[in-house]
């Protein structure tokens, strides 16, 4: 009866001599019965089950009783106040005056609904999980799972599915870096997990094109030094100074592909590192030879392009060098053979080192003068695009500067930080020169904000380029605006 209750009665009773809980029961029986036909009998109403049980506490003190009756009923509203009133009738219990009077009326589904309001609060604010992932997340977290499925072994080394079918391979230092190989679509990488160079490792660049990618601190110079005197190494790539190849964003991680050098131009120095910091975005230049008979090794800039050399040898090695940089991304088979490479003759180096040191000389004076006429000339505020070109991006500054519609500056920063300054310049600009390579992200933004051009050191690779910009490197552009006919 009490799981189907809908209404509890409580009332208080009280008699002017000493009663028991039994005289009380009889009186409410006795008393009410017939009083509301037999509709309503208290007595039919208890064995149909619609009132329950009557519970009677009462004491007696000084010879007087006092106690409380709670009856349940089933009953609907207009019925159960009935019988509430005619509880009041009832003025003698046993032998004694007494007197009933009802206190209240509680609604039973009332206090459930409370507790149903209380714990559907509690369930609100603690049932459920507020982790929610944002399209970037579960995409991030697809494309991880992907990677770890992946990535293999060879030999017990941590490698990606292409090491043991390509003809090209990528040695890196740990795992981390394979799967940042994989992480932008290159699946031909194997790692040496640490400063030892594994028999396995040393043993597969002997029949392989190998480019070893390190991380530009000391731990990828030792690696470089142990693996030259195991193995055989046909180019060489360092991520920038201080960084790692895991930490490389996608245009980074391709930038130091392609701006790899032969291992024969990095052996000829002491210090391996300073041989190839042209590759690794530094403004530190590769240091002088040691001797006459020794020339500067082939440098490539960060847009791929080699330094420019007089012999016919020199550029024929070199251009032999970029075509395979896209072979060690795991693009396509390499440029030759290990067996040709052996037969080849003689490297960029041999040819460079044919030119005479006195024009070596001249050409450095040159490049001297012209980025000290470049500084010269950003002194004075060009008056087209062509001319902040040169001001900014062909005297190396470092910077990227805003051009509003009629060739004016807005301002200028520094190139590393040229998003963020981008995102809040105020007024848009309509052209960005950027002594710096242009990224995807960069130019997304640039498309976001209206910007009509961009003039660069360098294009990195996009997935997608705005039709609303035009984007150059600065020397696809003339040095000089052209006359007008």
């Amino acid at each position: 009866m009490e799981d189907t209750s809908k209404y509890l009665i409580h009332a208080d009773v009280t008699a002017d001599g000493v009663v028991e809980r039994s005289d009380v029961v009889g009186a409410i029986f006795g008393q009410t019965e017939g009083l509301l036909g037999d509709e309503l009998d208290l007595r039919d109403l208890r064995q149909s089950g619609k009132v329950g049980r009557i519970d009677v506490e009462i004491a007696s003190t000084g010879g007087n009783s006092h106690g409380q009756v709670t009856i349940a009923t089933s009953l609907d509203k207009v019925e159960t106040a009935t019988l509430a009133a005619a509880l009041e009738t009832i003025s003698r219990v046993g032998p004694c005056r007494a007197d009933l009077e009802i206190r209240e009326i509680e609604d039973v589904r009332a206090a459930k609904r409370k507790e149903v309001v209380d714990r559907a609060k509690e369930l609100l604010r603690t049932g459920f999980d507020d982790t929610i992932m944002s399209s970037d997340e579960i995409l991030a977290e697809v494309r991880e799972h992907v990677r770890v499925e992946d990535i293999t072994e060879y030999e017990g080394l941590p490698a990606g599915p292409r090491v043991t079918d390509s003809d090209a391979i990528i040695v890196v230092e740990g795992r981390a870096d394979v799967l940042a190989m994989l992480k932008y679509g290159i699946k031909n990488a194997i790692a040496v997990e640490g400063t030892s160079v594994p028999d396995a490792v040393a043993e597969l660049t002997r029949h392989r094109t190998v480019t070893a990618f390190l991380d530009g601190d000391r731990g990828g110079d030792l690696i470089l030094e142990e693996l030259a005197q195991v193995g055989d190494i046909d180019y060489v790539a360092f991520a920038p100074a201080d960084s790692s190849v895991e930490e490389l964003d996608h245009h980074e991680l391709f930038a130091a592909l392609r701006n790899k050098v032969p291992y024969e131009t990095v052996s000829e120095l002491n210090e391996p590192r300073e041989a190839v910091a042209a590759t690794d975005g530094s403004t530190t230049p590769a240091p002088p030879p040691s001797d006459a008979g020794t020339a500067s090794p082939t440098v490539v800039d960060e847009a791929g392009a080699d330094a420019e050399c007089d012999s016919k040898a020199s550029s024929a090695a070199t251009d032999s060098s970029d075509a395979t940089a896209s072979t060690a991304a795991g693009d396509g088979p390499p440029s030759r053979a290990k067996t040709d490479r052996a037969n080849a003759g003689s490297s960029p180096n041999s040819a460079q080192s044919a030119q005479p040191v006195g024009e070596r000389e001249d050409e450095a004076t040159d490049r001297s003068e012209r980025r000290s006429q470049a500084a010269d000339d950003a002194d004075h505020e060009p008056e087209t695009v062509y001319g902040h070109a040169t001001a900014v991006i062909r005297a190396d500054t470092d910077r990227v500067r805003f051009l509003d519609a009629d060739g004016e500056r807005i301002t200028d920063t520094d190139a590393s930080d040229a998003y963020d300054a981008l995102e809040s310049v105020d007024p848009v600009p309509t052209t960005v020169v950027l002594d710096d390579i242009l990224g995807q992200q960069l130019l997304d933004l640039a498309a976001d904000r209206g910007v009509e051009r961009i003039v660069a050191r360098s294009l990195g690779q996009f997935t997608k380029r705005p039709t609303g910009v035009r984007i150059h490197a600065v020397d696809d552009i003339a040095e000089q605006p052209p006359k007008e006919p």
